[in-house]
């Protein structure tokens, strides 16, 4: 939304521009001097305001005022974390390579703003160069998850797609199963414990005829720094170890919470034409599946999200969980950058 909003007209940055110019090169004070005040982002709701929606792609059900405060509000979650070292939402398995203390989280920081003055030519002071600059700093710190597999439907779950376009649904008691992932605890290992009964699990139910699809659900997250992506192991468990057919397994190599976890599987389902009239069923260990189904959880998702994902059903076992999607899921979240 931010891109098309680059160098917004009618908008007064000229205050911006003296607190950037009077840092000089000191990255620290140019990272917060970059960020958007209360000021600033007013000033932007009036500008946009002005402008209507013309240009503008809406963040789903969110006007476009409210999904513009919000991706500003995102681009002050990147400097504050990745530019000054402060805690974000999840300080356990995000976060910047370097501690804040160290010379060399300093140094990042500055080659950050470096590369992102080079890569662009708009005024530090505009929405294009923040942009940017938050970029540079993801980038810095290989915090890019976000677009690690982009496209993903075209590459990944292109087969999978072509096989959704012909599904008899009817057929199914469910349109697909939910599969989330479950990081190990040490960077060695490939998949976890759990990781393994969820594709054990998994493989029976579809070998029963519950669902034409197996949805995995999963980034690189635990530990953290980890490279093995979640989705990607279970996917390779459940067409290595049981055989199950690569064109009826999706991808979803994006959720690093439980709640995006259900929330990105519910974007794959209309990505791919999979409706959304229809249950699913999560499958899951016992104590995750508890947990999704408690009031806890609930409390999460209105808290993080801001809407729940989708609605719990029915128990079928300690292990199987019936969930209905919800197109609120549709809504992006730039406020956590690796998992929007």
């Amino acid at each position: 939304m931010l891109s098309a909003l680059g160098r917004l007209p009618g908008l007064d940055t000229r205050a911006r521009a003296a607190r950037i110019a009077a840092c000089g090169d000191g990255p620290a004070c140019v990272v917060e001097a970059t960020m958007w005040s209360d000021q600033d982002r007013a000033a932007v709701a009036a500008a946009v305001a002005r402008l209507g929606k013309a240009g503008v792609r809406q963040n789903a059900d969110l006007s476009v005022a409210a999904g513009v405060d919000q991706e500003l509000e995102a681009l002050n979650v990147v400097l504050r974390v990745y530019g000054l070292g402060l805690p974000g939402r999840y300080p356990k398995i995000d976060g910047p390579v370097f501690a804040a203390d160290t010379p060399f989280f300093a140094d990042s920081v500055k080659v950050a703003i470096d590369t992102a003055r080079a890569a662009s030519q708009a005024r530090p002071d505009t929405i294009a160069a923040s942009v940017r600059l938050a970029v540079a700093l993801l980038d810095a710190n290989d915090a890019t998850a976000a677009t690690r597999f982009d496209p993903l439907d075209q590459r990944e779950n292109a087969r999978a797609q072509a096989v959704a376009a012909r599904t008899n649904w009817s057929a199914y008691r469910y349109s697909l199963l939910i599969v989330p992932g479950v990081g190990p605890e040490d960077s060695a290992t490939v998949l976890s414990p759990r990781s393994k009964l969820h594709a054990l699990l998994a493989a029976q139910r579809y070998r029963q005829g519950l669902a034409p699809f197996i949805l995995v659900s999963g980034s690189a997250v635990h530990p953290r720094g980890t490279r093995f992506v979640e989705a990607v192991e279970i996917r390779r468990a459940l067409i290595e170890r049981y055989g199950i057919p690569a064109d009826h397994v999706i991808l979803e190599p994006y959720a690093r919470h439980t709640t995006t976890n259900l929330r990105n599987a519910t974007r794959r389902m209309v990505a791919l034409g999979i409706p959304l009239d229809r249950p699913t069923l999560i499958v899951t260990d016992a104590e995750q599946s508890k947990y999704i189904e408690s009031a806890t959880f609930t409390d999460r998702n209105r808290a993080e999200l801001g809407y729940l994902p989708g609605a719990v059903g029915r128990r079928l076992s300690v292990y199987d969980l019936e969930f209905r999607p919800s197109r609120l899921s549709l809504r992006q979240d730039p406020r956590d950058p690796l998992d929007p």
